[in-house]
Formats: structure tokens, sequence, C-alpha cells
């Protein structure tokens, strides 16, 4: 109001209320004025709702399916490190990683070794998903990415640290199953309980470049469902990663 030079009374004159209502609204931030007076009162102060009322702007936005949408990132690496941390702290009860490699949760979430088994001995379910790192769809993917972290060099991180943490009740690892490598590589999913992070891959971008959707269940068949089931589908067909000298 001071940027635009006008006084409570001056507002509400510009409005069409009474000045006891504008000064609730500046009294009460969760106070949300009808819908016409937002408008007017933005064309007063020559500014966006979104700057003055952004609760109403986000209720009106995420409706139905939608709401369920937290955040979006068009780059996973622009998903800040501490919200992977965050979830994967909280999870209690179900963590699923069904990333075609998973190798970045080693390295970008603080301890994370001993949070996997600090969880698994807690009795929340852990689970990897993974390409497999001898597949003809991974020699694909390393040809079209053309990098010097492979892809089966990334699977082989997570393998690793996998092996390290030795048989866990309550840890299980598979790879996708051959035919099911191609929508593996193209769509990950990470869940924490009713928290998921979604990676659609773009053509010849790798993990951390393509977009990221943070998405939050809040009923049946909403965008949380469709995405877990695609996760949950891809894992019952897939064949348990072999013991370490075992031939895969």
């Amino acid at each position: 109001m001071e940027d635009a030079g006008l006084s409570p009374r001056q507002l509400a004159h510009r409005v069409g209320v009474s000045v006891k209502q504008v000064e609730r609204w500046l009294g009460d931030a969760d106070l949300t004025p009808h819908a016409r007076n937002r408008a007017d009162a933005c064309r007063a102060l020559g500014v966006d709702e979104e700057m003055l009322w952004p609760k109403a702007v986000q209720e009106r936005v995420k409706t139905g399916g939608d709401r369920e949408l937290v955040h979006s990132y068009p780059y996973r690496s622009a998903c800040p490190s501490t919200v992977w941390t965050e979830l994967v702290e909280t999870a209690e009860s179900e963590l699923f990683f069904a990333g075609y490699t998973n190798y970045f949760f080693w390295t970008q979430v603080p301890h994370f070794a001993a949070t996997v088994r600090r969880k698994a001995e807690a009795g929340c379910r852990v689970r990897f998903l993974l390409g497999d790192p001898d597949g003809e769809v991974t020699r694909q993917r390393e040809t079209i990415e053309d990098v010097a972290l492979s892809v089966s060099t990334r699977i082989g991180i997570t393998l690793e640290h996998l092996e390290r943490l030795g048989p866990l009740e309550g840890l299980e690892a598979r790879f996708s199953a051959p035919l099911d490598a191609i929508n593996h590589v193209s769509l990950s999913v990470f869940r924490f309980d009713h928290d998921a992070l979604v990676t659609p891959h773009l053509a010849r971008l790798v993990g951390h470049d393509s977009p990221l959707l943070h998405l939050r269940r809040h009923g049946d068949g909403g965008m949380f469902e469709r995405f877990a089931e695609h996760a949950e589908e891809l894992w019952g067909r897939g064949v348990q990663v072999p013991a370490s000298g075992e031939s895969s």
C-alpha cells in the first residue's frame, strides 16, 4: 500500500468495501477476500494476486488430482539435497528406490548407507529396483548418453554399497526384467511412504538433467498411485540381484 501511495481508506474506496474490512485483511494473513475484491485490490495496488494472497492462488490451482503435486523442478539437480535427505529420514514404512541406477543416493544423501541399515532394522521395507548392468538396454543407454560415468558403472556403485550392507532383513534388491528395462530406464520413481519423487527421462539426457515431480498421496487413483503402481509392476516382474560370486 505504501508503494502504491494508498491509505487503507483510499484502498477501501477503490475496492468498494469498508475501511474496517481492509483493516481486517491487513491484520489477518489467513483471511482471504472475495475473488472480485482481491482482483480490485490488486488493480488498485498494481501487484499480482500471488503477492497478496498466495494461499488463494495455490488453492485455486491445485484442485482434483493436481493437489498431489507438491513441487516441480525443471531439472532433478534443482531439487535441494535437503528434500531428498528429509524424505529418506522421515520415512517409516516404505523406501522404494526404483531408479535405473540409484547411484546418486550414496553421495547426495548424508550417511545414506547407515540410514538404510537403521530403517531396515526398525521395520521399514527398503527396496532397490535396478537396471541389469549387463542388459541390452543398459548398453544402448550408454551409447545414447555417451558420458564418462556410464550407466553400468553407476549401477555397479549401488551394487557395491548394497553388498557392503550385507544380508539385511527388510532390504531387497532386484533387476528389472529384460522386457521391462526400456520402461524402467525411461522413468524413475522414488517412494518415501506417502511421498514420491518422479523423474521422466528425456531423450539423451542423464537423470540429473531431466525434470522431477514431488508428489504426495491424497487419495485413491491420484498421480501418486499411478506412478507407485508403475514401480510395483516392474518390481513384481523383477529378478533377484544375485549374491556376490553368483552368475547373473
